[in-house]
């Protein structure tokens, strides 16, 4: 598996796939031809259904000098794609073409290009299953976020501290906005609404639950409204991770060191994922992007209150095994509706999870591992309609 910095990025939304991974495809091939006269970019798949409202086109129009590339918005039904984000860049210089390529966006940011090996930094874990990690980590009697240290290097505490100070100034910066976000749905800001409701009355669960949906709101919100945010593990699903984190250090006091290696063991559970399945809904639906971001809350927090590889392997499994099936089907294209609330539901499962291994690890018969294999066999299962073209579910159904 490769380093947490692959699946932690720090950027602008609303869209991993459909704005960072293009924008950064766009860049390369920028790279690869600067000579070139003019560009071309077609794109295909969820990114020729959904890339309007997900900004696609300006992400890629913003990485070339003005009028220098035309962005087509392909056929959504050509077959035989290697990857339901397809993209394809033609370089021409005197009216002729000296350049082409294919490139993939494959999730959380990450590109992938016909005919080439990978951009990316190269593989830091050897294990590539939880089971592994557990049998290394129980073997070496460390935990895993020692696991990730041994692997990383300590230098990669530094890099979560930034990625922690990125969630949380997006839960401020959520906090402080309000209006509507841009789009044409009318969708209201509701973050600091629902922060702001507090009552003498009001029990604690009540509390924790407007809280961690504030928060989870702020940065969903942030996301939508193109605001910086951290992939966790991508920017559709970038707010269940620190709406919890973040609640519970309000709660209990936790230190930021704590925190991070609470993000070290997420990062675990969205690597294992992205190595052994997908983190993109537009290949596996939002079970892919919501199901791992709320397993990788689920592991964060068991790791936070100091549970055993056990217990953090049941809370990660049981918050995937029931986001089972769950489609994408953004209404318009945009990362609002359901994705949103969305967010804001995957966070209190994954206090639950955390609640359900406290008591039950023991008892389980599904491993993490078998969880993710069903997700990615479920994603493939799933209609294409269902899977980010907003061609079926809530985005076909929904009237303005």
């Amino acid at each position: 598996m490769k380093s947490l910095r692959n699946l932690y990025k720090i950027g602008r939304g609303p869209s991993s796939s459909h704005t960072m991974g293009p924008e950064k495809a766009a860049t390369y091939f920028k790279n690869a031809y600067p000579d070139a006269d003019s560009y071309k970019a077609i794109l295909y798949g969820s990114l020729s259904s959904t890339g309007k409202g997900h900004k696609t086109d300006e992400a890629i129009l913003d990485v070339f000098e003005e009028g220098k590339i035309e962005v087509v918005f392909g056929d959504v039904n050509t077959e035989n794609l290697p990857h339901e984000n397809t993209m394809e860049f033609f370089a021409y210089k005197n009216g002729e073409e000296i350049g082409k390529s294919r490139i993939m966006s494959v999730g959380g940011g990450q590109i992938s290009i016909e005919g080439k090996p990978e951009l990316d930094e190269p593989e830091v874990y050897k294990e590539n299953s939880f089971e592994e990690i557990a049998e290394y980590c129980m073997s070496h009697n460390i935990r895993i976020s020692d696991y990730v240290e041994q692997n990383e290097g300590e230098e990669i505490w530094a890099y979560l501290h930034d990625v922690w100070k990125a969630m949380k100034n997006a839960v401020i910066a959520g906090l402080s906005t309000h209006g509507v976000l841009d789009g044409g749905l009318g969708v209201e800001r509701k973050a600091q609404f629902l922060y702001n409701q507090s009552h003498i009355d009001e029990s604690d669960i009540t509390k924790e639950n407007r809280l961690v949906c504030a928060y989870a709101f702020a940065v969903s919100e942030e996301n939508a409204g193109a605001g910086i945010i951290v992939t966790a593990p991508t920017c559709g699903a970038c707010a269940v991770v620190p709406s919890v984190l973040k609640y519970m250090q309000d709660k209990k006091r936790f230190t930021d060191q704590q925190i991070c290696r609470a993000l070290a063991v997420g990062g675990i559970i969205g690597n294992l994922v992205k190595t052994n399945a997908s983190i993109s809904g537009a290949e596996c639906g939002c079970q892919a992007e919501i199901g791992t971001a709320c397993s990788m809350a689920a592991a964060a927090l068991c790791e936070l209150f100091g549970m055993g590889i056990g217990q953090i392997e049941y809370a990660a499994e049981v918050a995937m095994e029931h986001m089972l099936g769950l489609t994408c089907d953004p209404v318009c294209g945009l990362v609002q509706i359901p994705c949103i609330e969305r967010n804001a539901v995957a966070a209190m499962r994954a206090i639950n999870a955390l609640s359900l291994a406290n008591f039950l690890s023991t008892t389980r018969k599904i491993s993490f591992d078998t969880v993710v294999e069903t997700m990615y066999r479920t994603g493939k299962d799933l209609h294409s309609r269902y899977r980010e073209t907003s061609e079926g579910g809530l985005a076909a159904m929904y009237n303005k």
